[in-house]
């Protein structure tokens, strides 16, 4: 058996971990990498069962769909040459803004998404729906308002914490910090420190906390609002950092000063006493850092939510000192940022929506589809994705993909969106070809990781990096190759501090303008070639990021024990990532440091955010309206939990799970009293835009009027049926419920009845 380094790709952490391979290349027993600058050895139980996605049933050739519903396999010139020209005629015709790209690299999948920006230059499209319009636009568009730009983030330092929130997460099963269980394990353990967990059910994580604010379903503002409202009413809130590193303080002051907490704690069902509590915690403590997550992020006023939740932590002085919630540096950031309609900034053509972080909501992405408007959506490139399933309204999701004259899906197996699509290509796992992802989230040092392959390519598919290329080609745009170029990349290799290959490169573009906005692909035909891998391509780009990142912080990176400066201090970084197996430290900041990384220019948050003071003072009127559609369906289902053996839709056989194999529905045992339900029943969970068919598992976890079922199942996957593949969330799921800003859809709080299905004699 040999090893080989690599990372697990099931969720934003990306620990690192050793594989075990025979000699056909099968993966053995899966162990924590020790040498992983972050993770340190640590891995939970879902990453041990990788060889589930590695051998999955794959695509094994271009696939176009026959004009009876069927597919027919076709060869790799005629798939991209008809795809190119469709491409073409629909570009010349429609203009770029009726294309769209979805997806773009999925979990850990982040390099194809980079090159997938070539062939959206090519196709004249600024739209891209992905994964993260559907949780965290809001948390962008706050962050662009408090601290500057919405590709700005900040770390969440739990363990260093002496009080800590836990909102909207669960990370014993979630995961979303480094070495989660270790660490909240740590937190709840040491008498010197608080957990406080916000959550409507009695989650893993809410059982360890010292103090559990078992909130309402979907009432998360009420109660940040109230401990908001306390602090400053009675003048908690830090006001030596609020004069140092704030300004607008004065203009937020009144409208927390009304707030009702009494009242506020009611309507989000925790009491008064502990929201002081916790209100006075927060203020006195030395320090305290906040966790939150989808919980908040796709439930009801989840944009306010974002804006609140920072407000936590500013108003009392936790921000940017060790042991608080820190801004950081990405080696290249997962996001952009756009500009407001009114500045010029991007919007859709049907519905006029603004992008947030070069991102569009797939909520609005049917609708900008399915439709006569004459500037719809025309064709639709989905990569790495599975809007069928994972976007909200699964059946809207279907109609309009079946509404456009050019789909195609570019994914390693048959997904559901696959099947509605004209073309669908194959494309190779994580695991077969050089990838890394962009979730550097830690301070004051950071890190990244460049996985190497592992796994010999499956035969017939090929990297997304070299489709795009082909793509590209196939449209007009560039060559198929750059014989100069390369052979001054091969001397660049040999001598890069004499800079041959970027002199050359701008010699090139002054010649070809029209091939400036396909350097990356044209990085990878000449540097890439160049570089001591085979199968190193792709890391070009790296190579743009390494010295973008040493002009912004050369002194960061230099504390790592670098001794070259400048230029050559971007060709040795960029050496370090593309040998390190387990990755590499990338930037040392100090805490002092993290206030460089606001990018207002006075270099202070700005607290104003007057869209978010008009939604704050209208909670009052959302409360009502928010109960008024609770007749007909009487239980609020959270849809989407994270539990021990779901992961994302990457991982498409059930057999992985070793336990709760069909996804059970969670019900209260009095709910189930009511309904003559027991543990195992199948019953149908009815919304307004669907129906599934579930079997119920009985237990207190959930309160009264609250169901919860898991995301990540109802694959299709041969040989199996619905009672280990499980239901699809989104069948429940709707368009128009969802975040009036942002667009984020409202998961955690779906309106269902339930009804018991008979069992046949």
């Amino acid at each position: 058996m040999s090893q080989s380094k690599t990372a697990c790709i099931l969720c934003s952490q990306n620990c690192g971990i050793v594989i075990e391979q025979d000699e056909q290349g099968n993966f053995g027993k899966i162990l924590g990498d020790k040498d992983h600058p972050v993770s340190e050895g640590y891995i939970c139980q879902k990453a041990t069962r990788l060889n589930f996605y590695q051998d999955q049933a794959r695509l094994t050739s271009p696939l176009r769909k026959k004009s009876d519903g069927t597919f027919e396999e076709i060869s790799w010139d005629t798939a991209i040459q008809e795809i190119a020209e469709k491409l073409v005629a629909i570009r010349d015709t429609h203009g770029g803004k009726s294309i769209a790209y979805a997806g773009g690299g999925g979990q850990g999948n982040h390099l194809g998404g980079v090159y997938g920006a070539m062939l959206r230059a090519a196709c004249n499209t600024p739209y891209i729906y992905a994964a993260l319009a559907q949780e965290k636009t809001g948390n962008f568009w706050v962050n662009g308002h408090l601290f500057g730009r919405q590709n700005t983030n900040y770390c969440e330092p739990v363990g260093e914490a002496e009080y800590v929130m836990i909102i909207g997460a669960n990370p014993i099963q979630s995961h979303g910090l480094p070495k989660a269980r270790p660490t909240i394990n740590e937190v709840a353990r040491n008498p010197e420190k608080t957990l406080v967990v916000v959550d409507p059910r009695r989650s893993d994580t809410a059982k360890k906390a010292d103090i559990f604010l078992q909130v309402k379903p979907g009432k998360d503002a009420y109660l940040l609002s109230a401990i908001l409202g306390y602090i400053i009413q009675n003048n908690l809130e830090n006001q030596e950092f609020i004069a140092k590193r704030t300004v607008g303080f004065e203009k937020i002051k009144p409208h927390f000063e009304k707030i009702p907490v009494a009242e506020y704690a009611a309507i989000s069902g925790v009491d008064e006493q502990l929201i002081i509590d916790v209100a006075k915690g927060i203020s006195s403590a030395k320090t305290f850092a906040l966790r939150s997550d989808l919980g908040i992020e796709q439930s009801h006023n989840s944009t306010l939510n974002a804006y609140l939740a920072r407000l936590l932590f500013l108003v009392t002085g936790h921000f940017g000192r060790e042991g608080t919630n820190c801004l950081h540096s990405f080696l290249f950031p997962l996001i952009g940022h756009s500009k407001e309609p009114e500045q010029g900034g991007v919007t859709t053509q049907v519905t006029k929506m603004k992008g947030i972080g070069k991102l569009f909501p797939p909520n609005i992405l049917p609708l900008e589809i399915d439709t006569d408007h004459p500037q719809r959506l025309r064709a639709l490139i989905v990569d790495s994705a599975n809007p069928v399933a994972n976007y909200a309204d699964s059946a809207a999701q279907r109609k309009a993909i079946n509404n456009l004259e050019l789909s195609v899906v570019i994914d390693v197996a048959m997904t559901e969106t696959a099947k509605e699509a004209q073309y669908v290509l194959p494309a190779q796992t994580q695991f077969e070809k050089m990838e890394a992802t962009f979730f550097n989230l830690e301070f004051p040092e950071n890190f990244f990781h460049l996985r190497h392959p592992i796994s010999k390519p499956l035969e017939n598919t090929l990297d997304e990096p070299e489709i795009y290329h082909r793509l590209v080609t196939a449209m007009g745009e560039v060559p198929a190759s750059f014989p100069i170029l390369s052979e001054v990349a091969k001397l660049d290799r040999k001598i890069p501090n004499l800079k041959l290959l970027p002199a050359a490169l701008s010699l090139t573009m002054m010649f070809k303008p029209k091939w400036k906005k396909y350097q990356l692909l044209i990085l990878k035909e000449t540097l890439g070639k160049a570089l001591p891998y085979a199968y190193a391509k792709v890391a070009a780009f790296i190579w743009i990021a390494s010295h973008l990142f040493v002009k912004r912080y050369e002194k960061q990176i230099r504390r790592l024990g670098y001794s070259q400066k400048g230029y050559a201090l971007g060709e040795a970084l960029f050496n370090k990532i593309i040998h390190s197996k387990s990755g590499t430290l990338v930037s040392k900041h100090t805490y002092e440091e993290s206030w460089e990384l606001i990018r207002h220019k006075d270099k202070k948050v700005h607290l104003e955010i007057p869209e978010m003071l008009e939604w704050l003072d209208d909670l009052p009127a959302k409360a009502k309206k928010e109960e008024a559609h609770h007749k007909n369906y009487p239980f609020n289902l959270l849809a989407g939990e994270r539990r021990s053996y779901n992961a994302n839709a990457i991982l498409r056989n059930p057999a992985w799970r070793k336990k709760d194999v069909s996804g059970e529905l969670k019900i209260n045992p009095e709910d189930a009293k009511a309904y003559g339900i027991e543990n195992g029943t199948w019953v149908k969970c009815i919304s307004e835009t669907g129906a599934v068919k579930m079997k119920t598992y009985l237990t207190d976890e959930v309160p009264q009027g609250m169901l919860s079922m898991p995301h990540g199942y109802g694959f299709d996957y041969p040989d199996h049926d619905e009672d280990t593949t499980g239901a699809i969330v989104n069948e429940l799921t709707s368009l128009e419920d969802c975040d009036p800003l942002a667009k984020t859809p409202y998961h955690k709080n779906v309106r269902v009845k339930l009804e018991k299905i008979a069992v046949e004699a």
